[in-house]
């Protein structure tokens, strides 16, 4: 019998700064990322639908994120879906919230474009990241 497979890959621009934080002494790093899709529709007009994420990275991958990328950097995510179930206090209904856990991250800004730490060694050997 099959596990089933829970993989994500998305490509886009994150909208602010990451927030990066810790629970005890494991870094957290957690961001929002952009994709977005165009199409013509059936009358010629173009149309553009976008889409937001959030992103959660962890450990070492967590701390090179939160220092090298920026509102606006493009990157390349990979990863697998999380649901948490949580209640309103408000309303003591049940919500819902669908993160991306990251297992691997590249930069895909051109380097040294707008991040002049892109010629770090430190940086070089990290552009991709995997857990």
């Amino acid at each position: 019998m099959s596990r089933g497979v829970n993989k994500v890959i998305l490509i886009g621009n994150v909208g602010q700064d990451p927030e990066q934080m810790y629970t005890g002494e494991r870094s957290v790093t957690k961001l929002n990322l952009a994709t977005s899709q165009q199409w013509t529709d059936a009358n010629g007009n173009r149309k553009e639908s976008t889409e937001w994420h959030r992103v959660v990275f962890f450990r070492k991958i967590a701390d090179i994120v939160a220092e090298f990328v920026k509102k606006g950097s493009k990157i390349y995510v990979e990863g697998t879906l999380k649901t948490n179930k949580w209640q309103d206090k408000e309303t003591g209904l049940d919500r819902y919230t669908t993160e991306i856990i990251a297992k691997e991250v590249q930069f895909l800004d051109a380097k040294g474009d707008k991040n002049p730490h892109h010629k770090d060694a430190a940086l070089e050997n990290y552009d991709s990241i995997p857990f």
